[in-house]
């Protein structure tokens, strides 16, 4: 029996999803041993790391894949509760994005931040205890971190599926925008929405995806390409202001791959990554209009929002009628524009840091205002004195969102100094997830792999050199 007050979760729990399901189907596991390993620790896991507003022990007759799922999505006959205090909503269906899911029993509903705009969470980032695990998919990140649940789903509307996963060093893909996906989640921006996925390491996330677990839109078997990677390098990305920390790690990625085979290719993205902070004035606007219509139909009105919550509407109350037909027109342009740029340049993704910041220090770093900003340096008056200064560190984790691909972000090493881990993000074209999770495998192997256990792993890739 498992001592749930040990610091790393029982061996079942720990190995990696392929190790777990070849043992499962070798009958080389006891399904009732594996039931009370990860029913022990989920539960012990779950009172310290706070991931979770519902927690289920999985039974010996279910799947070995345990599902927590982000609590602004349906799951059939479990509450809703928006990250609100008092609301519940009982659906009778799950949402169309866990259509088709297979292999998997949900065993969570886990926490959101309020609304998925607000900052409040109560999570506690399981491997850097020290960062903020962001949001709103906080609890999603933590979960998957923790092993409370080995997959996740959350929304990503701007980068809120990303944005976790980064801060608490696992693998976070936003989808393809698909309106269809978005029936039983709670929209903030239709225009922006998308379902995500989050794994421990890409390597569980291709074993799912392979398997068709993650239902048949992502079943294809996408391995590697006849020729080489057409890997792009967008000049802005190497031009732009980070960290000394992610620069050399971003360095280190490119000639890892380009050693293994991959052709690096110089791509310019222009206005994408120019005017990519627009992404949240236009989910700022989406999302106020959004709850303006969900209050009027009677939800909702037991929970006044938290203050951080309250900005974030009343910045999207601001913008007028004339700001959001401009926002909807350049979002459109993005679309177009996002797929003519992989059409020239056939490449299979771009590759970038995760961001040119590391997630933010509780101890020494201030929290923000709100979840929203709305810097644009081609607009007079829309960000920190209509200065280039006041959009700088814009995640770049935007341009997928504004322009409705596929992205992937994903750990390969650690930062001593800011105890952190440091990604990458591969963004990809429309509809084309199975083919970026098998690239990024491809990275992962180039560049160096990491150990997901509790607590800081002993060894990051890159660390002996730091």
């Amino acid at each position: 029996m498992h001592n749930a007050g040990t610091q790393e979760p029982p061996e079942l729990v720990r190995l990696p999803l392929r190790a777990r399901l070849d043992a499962f189907s070798r009958g080389g596991v006891d399904p009732a041993d594996w039931a009370e390993q990860a029913n022990t620790w989920s539960f012990a896991a779950d009172e310290r790391y706070r991931a979770t507003t519902l927690l289920c022990p999985v039974e010996p007759a279910d799947p070995p894949v345990r599902l927590g799922v982000k609590d602004t999505v349906d799951v059939a006959r479990l509450p809703t509760r928006l990250g609100l205090r008092r609301h519940r909503g009982y659906p009778e269906r799950s949402a169309a994005a866990l259509d088709g899911v297979t292999g998997a029993v949900v065993n969570a509903k886990l926490v959101t931040t309020e609304l998925s705009l607000g900052l409040e969470h109560g999570c506690v980032n399981p491997y850097f205890p020290h960062l903020d695990p962001a949001g709103s998919s906080t609890g999603c990140a933590v979960a998957v971190a923790a092993g409370i649940s080995d997959l996740a789903m959350g929304t990503d509307s701007v980068a809120s599926v990303r944005l976790p996963a980064a801060a608490c060093g696992v693998v976070g893909l936003r989808l393809t925008h698909d309106p269809r996906l978005l029936d039983g989640l709670y929209r903030l921006s239709d225009r922006l929405d998308a379902p995500g996925w989050l794994t421990r390491t890409v390597d569980d996330l291709d074993v799912l995806c392979r398997s068709g677990a993650l239902g048949a839109r992502l079943a294809a078997d996408a391995r590697r390409p006849a020729g080489a990677w057409r890997i792009g390098v967008p000049e802005e990305v190497l031009a732009d202001r980070m960290l000394p920390e992610v620069r050399a790690d971003y360095d280190r990625v490119r000639a890892a791959v380009e050693a293994a085979g991959a052709q690096l290719v110089p791509v310019r993205l222009g206005e994408l990554f120019r005017r990519r902070a627009l992404a949240y004035e236009l989910c700022a606007k989406d999302a106020f209009d959004a709850y303006v219509r969900w209050r009027a139909g009677g939800s909702g009105a037991a929970d006044e929002p938290a203050p951080s919550t309250r900005r974030a509407l009343e910045m999207g109350a601001a913008v007028g009628p004339g700001r959001h037909a401009e926002l909807i027109a350049v979002h459109e342009r993005h679309r177009a524009l996002a797929r003519r740029l992989f059409a020239e340049d056939r490449v299979d993704g771009w590759l970038m840091p995760a961001g040119t910041l590391l997630p933010r220090n509780l101890h020494t770093e201030e929290a923000p205002e709100t979840t929203i900003r709305t810097a644009d340096p081609e607009t007079p008056g829309h960000g920190a004195d209509g200065e280039d200064d006041g959009y700088d560190g814009v995640n770049y984790a935007t341009m997928a969102a504004f322009a409705g691909l596929p992205a992937l972000n994903f750990p390969l090493a650690y930062d001593p100094g800011h105890e952190a881990p440091l990604g990458m993000q591969l963004i990809g074209p429309p509809d084309t997830e199975p083919a970026l999770i098998a690239l990024a495998a491809f990275v992962t192997e180039a560049a160096g792999t990491t150990a997901h256990y509790l607590g800081r792993p002993s060894k990051w890739p890159g660390e002996d050199a730091r």
